[in-house]
């Protein structure tokens, strides 16, 4: 499944990226950023911690659904999954984001 990230920016002039399945469903958003540079950074930053395990961080949301973060080798999260309906569909959203995020490309609508 091919994976892609997509970079945009809101009326209030921040960038945000994402990280699309083949299907254009979100495996993964950003924060806020002011700077389109920093944006690409945690673009980069999610393709060089997406491989490792340890950075994912397994949540369960308020109503019970689960969700993850990826964070970066400091701790600071760079990403953040939607909530998802099961563990299985969390447990692939993490599958294809570890297998895709390292050569996605990025389709910058900003």
């Amino acid at each position: 499944m091919s994976v892609k990230f997509e970079i945009t920016k809101n009326d209030k002039g921040e960038f945000y990226f994402k990280l699309l399945n083949g299907d254009g469903k979100t495996l993964l958003r950003s924060e806020g950023y002011n700077a389109k540079t920093s944006c690409t950074n945690g673009v980069e930053s999610v393709r060089k911690n997406a491989g490792d395990d340890k950075r994912y961080d397994m949540k369960t949301a308020s109503d019970g659904r689960p969700y993850f973060n990826l964070k970066a080798s400091n701790g600071q999260i760079i990403g953040t999954s939607p909530m998802f309906a099961d563990a299985a569909a969390c447990e692939a959203a993490v599958a294809a984001t570890k297998a895709g995020a390292a050569d996605a490309p990025v389709d910058d609508k900003s």
